[in-house]
């Protein structure tokens, strides 16, 4: 169980509203967010409604200014991150809808391109636990969050031009 409380203006201010899963669009409940306390588990925030836009994983924890975890807007929409116990394992494709070179994951991956020697990622299917992938070597930069399922391009999830270049697993106690 997951609980994360939003507040509209920054340093916990203003009006707030709780959460403790899944909310795809915020609007109704505070006409900003500018600050959160995680108070359990894990989240995935967005700064678009319907789990779109920039995404940034939040772990138990206080948030007084939301550029404090490099977001450029305001919070619109939060998933909550299940709780994995278990094996981790993804395929990834060199290319979209699993064409090119592939290799199977277990672990994390601070740089795709220096261990496998391929350009690029554009498709994978996350065969179990929960996962975070980045743009930049070293888990930096945008990164996307995957549950287990089968991701035929990255576009599809809203990220045209984005090269994976990292990954690694959500292995927080959620």
């Amino acid at each position: 169980m997951g609980k994360i409380i939003f507040y509209e203006d920054r340093n916990f201010q203003g009006r707030s509203y709780e959460c403790m899963s899944d909310c795809s669009d915020m609007s109704s409940y505070l006409s900003r967010c500018h600050s959160c306390r995680v108070e359990s588990g894990c989240f995935m925030v967005y700064d678009r409604p319907n789990y779109m836009g920039n995404q940034y994983f939040m772990r138990r924890g206080e948030y007084a200014d939301y550029t404090s975890f490099g977001m450029s807007d305001s919070v619109q929409s939060c998933r909550l991150v299940p709780q994995h116990r278990g094996s981790y394992r993804m395929r990834i494709f060199e290319r979209e809808n699993f064409q090119g070179q592939s290799h199977e994951l277990v672990d994390d991956c601070d740089n795709i391109t220096d261990r496998y020697q391929i350009s690029d990622c554009q498709s994978c299917h996350i065969i179990d636990g929960h996962w975070l992938m980045y743009e930049q070597p070293h888990h930096r930069g945008r990164m996307l969050y995957l549950s287990p399922g089968e991701y035929r391009s990255t576009k599809d999830l809203g990220y045209r031009g984005m090269r994976i270049s990292s990954v690694r697993r959500i292995m927080d106690s959620c």
